[in-house]
Parts: structure tokens; C-alpha cells; sequence
């Protein structure tokens, strides 16, 4: 059996790195753990925490291939973040002009999420703890 102990990070692809490091940054809040430019692969490579913990690696290329999200295809669906309440979670995002879509109930575990879209439309859940 392998041994897997967490998850190390996850890994972003941006197409406008400025717009998206301010999106993850000043509308989430993850902290800069690390910036570097790569000018070899003309590249930034943004390591990004949550409450002191590595999460979001977010990477800038030149002009990388559009993402499919709708209608959804096969693959990595969205990131999901636990928060402590939905109702202020979509206050400050409307705060920041951001559109969330109408709050759900989770069927089986009768708790509330809903879903926005980063900067380049990847989905991201917020789901009430």
C-alpha cells in the first residue's frame, strides 16, 4: 500500500499572471511563500500558502492553450476551499466583484457551497464547514 500523508500543493496554469497572482493573493488571501521568474522558460513560478501551509503553485506561461470548463470534461474538475461561513464568503467577494453562483445544499452532507471562477475560469468551490 502506498503511503500518502497529504497533499503537497496544486498546481495552476495562468494566462495573465498579474491579474491572477492579485486573484489568489487580494481576493483569497493565500500569502506569498515564493516568486521567482524563470527567464529561460519565460515563466513566473508563484508558491502560495494557506494559514502557513504550501498550496497553490501558480505558473505564468506565454500563451498557453485556453482551459475547457464548459461543458466540463474529463479531468481535474475545480479547487475547493472550507470556509466557516458561506454568506460572508460570497459578501466579500461581491465586496471584491465577484459573481458567485447561488448557494447550494451538499445532498448528502447538508452543507452549503458555492462555486466562482478565477481569472482564466477555472472553477473554485467554497464549502461551508
Amino acid at each position: 500500500m502506498l503511503h500518502i500523508t497529504n497533499i503537497h500543493h496544486i498546481a495552476i496554469i495562468c494566462s495573465n499572471y498579474q491579474a491572477s497572482k492579485h486573484f489568489y493573493t487580494q481576493v483569497l488571501g493565500l500569502s506569498v511563500i515564493a516568486e521567482v521568474y524563470r527567464a529561460e522558460r519565460q515563466s513566473y513560478k508563484l508558491d502560495l500558502a494557506l494559514n502557513g501551509q504550501y498550496v497553490v503553485e501558480l505558473f505564468s506561461f506565454p500563451d498557453p492553450p485556453a482551459r475547457v470548463s464548459r461543458p466540463e470534461a474529463c479531468g481535474l474538475r475545480h479547487l475547493a476551499f472550507q470556509v466557516p461561513d458561506i454568506q460572508a464568503t460570497v459578501a466579500h467577494l461581491a465586496d471584491q466583484q465577484i459573481v458567485a453562483e447561488p448557494i447550494r445544499t451538499d445532498e448528502y452532507t447538508g452543507k452549503r457551497f458555492t462555486f466562482i471562477a478565477d481569472p482564466d475560469g477555472l472553477p473554485i468551490e467554497f464549502y461551508e464547514q
